[in-house]
């Protein structure tokens, strides 16, 4: 099995495609798709997806639910989390080493402005 794509909910989608615009466009990934309720980004082909949701709710603070990217570099991880911060996101864990299951890595983690959760990551290279 192969993750395809995902989406999340975004109140105002022009704010929210701009917000991505931005952060995306550090990780090479750009506006593939770009239709009347929703935008797709990707390198190749649409692989995240915002769909707006006019009425929702507020994504609550803590549903358990991140998405997560990776990046090339540690610079990388770094200039997306600053760009999140610049343009409407809030923090959500500082850029840092960090461990996970599997070994270790340097990630960050910011919400949107509308609270969906994002983590960029990239792994060292083995020595």
């Amino acid at each position: 099995m192969a993750l395809d794509h995902i989406s999340v909910a975004v109140q105002d989608l022009g704010k929210a495609g701009q917000f991505y615009d931005t952060v995306f466009g550090i990780l090479d990934m750009t506006r593939l798709a770009d239709r009347p309720g929703t935008i797709g980004y990707g390198k190749k082909f649409p692989e995240f997806w915002i769909n707006a949701r006019p009425d929702m709710a507020q994504v609550p603070a803590d549903t358990g639910v991140h998405i997560a990217l990776r990046a090339r570099s540690e610079e990388l991880v770094l200039e997306c989390y600053q760009a999140a911060l610049d343009n409407g996101g809030s923090d959500a864990g500082a850029p840092a080493a960090r461990q996970a299951v599997l070994g270790p890595y340097f990630g960050a983690f910011f919400k949107d402005p509308d609270g969906n959760k994002v983590e960029i990551v990239t792994f060292p290279k083995p020595e």
